[in-house]
């Protein structure tokens, strides 16, 4: 992989160590070792921080600063692969993003266990999943990493997703009817609504997930030839007002009486003026039982 480079401020907002006690210990104890450009604007390289991710994950363990800073990078490597990780947010924060940066799918798909197995499937992604893609989308549109790196990690969560689906043995209740899942025209980003089609199932739903990027006159012939029980989307690009407000009349009008459950950000202060079957986010949770991370 190509080498980035990272400013002062980059290295903040990745490791969540304040820039200030990065130039302490820089200066202090030789932790990194910034370059220079040709303009003399200080860079830090991956490196620098895959190194500082490292050691805030040793500091968060007691390790004193001044014992890390002996350290060769193996040594750091062992200790962290020795730690009993137990149930700390950052932490598994931490080697999360360092599975992002590094492309590590060994350590992704370790950490992704670890968590799994203290806390199980579902609040994996509630509580840990879905936050650190709200960190690493803010970090994407600061420019502090690149789309491969997005897609890397988009790629090996969405895995585990199907995965999980695919092994739920629980046959679907015909009371509890169908449900639609799909994402309007020009969307691609599925991680939410896969998630919320496993949860579906797992709680005996029968579901049809037509996935992406669905043409709404594809759309239309599917409504009218089937009966749904409630139907889920979600828009991860936010749009103005009034183009939201269109679609969800839209959609909701052609399924009259069945609740459509809109999953993405809404615009404000526009409730009077979507149909009485849209609903939301909160409203599918309380559905299927589910809490906010």
């Amino acid at each position: 992989m190509a080498a980035e480079m990272y400013s002062i401020k980059d290295l903040e907002n990745l490791s969540g160590i304040k820039a200030h006690t990065i130039r302490i210990w820089e200066k202090r104890y030789g932790i990194v070792q910034p370059g220079r450009t040709d303009t003399n604007i200080r860079f830090y390289t991956n490196e620098d921080l895959r190194r500082l991710l490292n050691i805030s994950m040793l500091t968060q363990y007691g390790y004193k600063i001044s014992v890390i800073s002996q350290m060769q990078d193996d040594e750091i490597a062992e200790k962290i692969a020795g730690l009993s990780i137990g149930t700390s947010i950052n932490i598994y924060e931490e080697r999360l993003l360092l599975s992002l940066i590094n492309l590590d799918e060994e350590l992704f798909n370790k950490t992704f266990m670890d968590i799994m197995m203290a806390e199980g499937f579902e609040q994996t992604i509630i509580r840990h999943i879905f936050p650190f893609f709200h960190r690493i989308g803010i970090m994407w549109q600061i420019g502090t990493i690149n789309p491969a790196q997005e897609h890397f990690i988009s790629h090996l969560i969405r895995n585990k997703i199907i995965v999980a689906t695919e092994r739920i043995s629980r046959q679907a209740d015909p009371s509890l009817g169908t449900a639609l899942l799909f994402l309007p025209e020009n969307e691609l980003h599925e991680i939410g609504l896969l998630f919320y089609n496993y949860v579906l199932r797992a709680r005996g739903f029968k579901t049809i997930y037509l996935g992406q990027s669905v043409p709404y006159d594809s759309l239309d012939r599917i409504i009218s030839a089937c009966d749904f029980a409630f139907v889920v989307t979600n828009l991860t690009n936010p749009l103005p007002a009034e183009d939201f407000v269109h679609f969800s009349r839209l959609l909701c009008h052609a399924v009259p009486g069945v609740n459509v459950y809109f999953t993405g950000p809404i615009p404000e202060n526009i409730d009077e003026k979507l149909p009485g079957n849209a609903l939301f986010k909160k409203d599918l949770l309380l559905l299927l039982g589910l809490k906010e991370g």
